[in-house]
């Protein structure tokens, strides 16, 4: 059996191995690192295949994040409702942009934002939702945005965790996550599905007007060289990140569905154990799978585990050479760069209880059979011992 990674990478680029080393040369002979012709030609690619208007490719995921705020004209004291069980980077640029955070509970079956905790707290300096596609599900969209037009309220989709999954709707209509919202942010961080070679982002709206905002920003807040029209950063993606974005951009509804599988043959293993409860894989039924909407794309295999001392089990599964994550550990509402008096522990059931539960196992498009029976035995040994 090969090793395991947690994300193999490496086997990866095996397959686009000639394409990507190219096409990074061609970069390179023609010295057009920043801003060049594989840059603008991905942001094209990219608004196809999302069927959305308008791409702003930048530099990180973060960075999108923030930029996508700064587009929307968010003043100091806005509060901003976010998801309490998420990656910090989610509230940090909320804080660093001196809007205010408000963390809420998640959902216990999807994980994700809790539409009721959204309702219990908007306030009138309410001025932004940020549903996080957690683990590369969909967060339930339809309600967030039936929410957001009842409170004159902008929607910025996190989908740095769900690029390429679909979203349905009520009426039966589908789209990209990342293209439901006013705007939305993803990240290119290798891991990601759809990774580059180093850091990369982009934002995504259909809003004509605040594209036009965004591109500046990223760019010192310039439209012509050293005209300063907005207060701007400097974001960009780089070429060599562009072009190797471009050849993995057509393979990766093919990506997300090996991850599906994978996470089908993971499931069935588990389906008799009691102490174990998969993941759903579907924002509407909770199928383990959805094969109707394609709204999983399995960014992470999360387990929980009942009864189980899951710290052990990390030790376990690495002693294994099982690499395994634990996403996320401490809640933000108890980080202590966020923490707020405002904040009650009776607020928080679900993802006070998630923390001590959860576990990742390895994820990724290569996966083979071998490598998934040896995990999920040694996962069943330890958990029914």
């Amino acid at each position: 059996m090969k090793k395991i990674q947690m994300v193999d990478l490496k086997g990866q680029y095996e397959h686009i191995k000639e394409q990507v080393n190219q096409s990074v040369l061609d970069v390179i002979e023609s010295t057009a690192f920043i801003n060049g012709p594989e840059v603008h030609q991905f942001q094209k690619e990219l608004e196809d295949y999302l069927g959305v208007k308008h791409v702003i490719p930048c530099a990180n995921g973060t960075d999108a994040l923030q930029i996508a705020m700064m587009g929307l004209g968010l003043k100091a004291g806005d509060e901003v409702i976010t998801a309490d069980f998420t990656f910090a980077a989610t509230v940090e640029v909320i804080a660093l942009l001196g809007l205010t955070p408000v963390l809420v509970d998640v959902d216990p079956v999807n994980f994700n934002i809790d539409i009721h905790a959204i309702k219990r707290a908007i306030t009138p300096k309410t001025k932004a939702i940020v549903p996080v596609h957690l683990f590369g599900l969909s967060a339930p969209m339809d309600e967030i945005m039936e929410i957001a037009k009842a409170h004159n309220l902008y929607v910025i989709e996190d989908n740095a965790q769900g690029i390429g999954a679909t979203y349905t709707s009520k009426d039966g209509s589908k789209k990209k996550t990342g293209a439901i919202g006013h705007v939305a942010s993803t990240s290119f961080f290798p891991s990601k599905n759809l990774g580059c070679y180093g850091d990369g982002g982009a934002i995504f709206t259909n809003d004509d007007d605040l594209a036009h905002t965004l591109r500046g920003i990223v760019n010192h807040g310039m439209y012509v060289r050293y005209h300063h029209d907005v207060v701007g950063v400097n974001s960009r993606l780089d070429s060599i990140q562009a072009t190797i974005l471009r050849a993995k951009l057509p393979n990766l509804d093919a990506y997300n569905m090996a991850r599906r599988n994978a996470s089908r043959k993971y499931t069935k293993a588990f389906e008799e154990i009691s102490n174990i409860i998969t993941p759903t894989g579907c924002c509407k039924n909770g199928n383990s799978i959805c094969d109707v909407c394609d709204c999983h794309v399995f960014h992470q295999y999360t387990l929980r585990v009942l009864n189980t001392d899951r710290d052990a089990l990390v030790a376990n599964l690495n002693a294994n050479e099982i690499p395994c994550g634990v996403y996320y550990p401490i809640p933000l509402h108890a980080q202590k760069a966020y923490a707020d008096e405002r904040y009650d522990e009776a607020d928080f059931t679900v993802t006070n209880q998630l923390v001590k539960e959860v576990i990742s196992l390895p994820m990724h498009t290569e996966l083979d059979d071998e490598q998934i029976n040896f995990i999920t035995k040694t996962v069943i040994d330890f958990v029914t011992k």
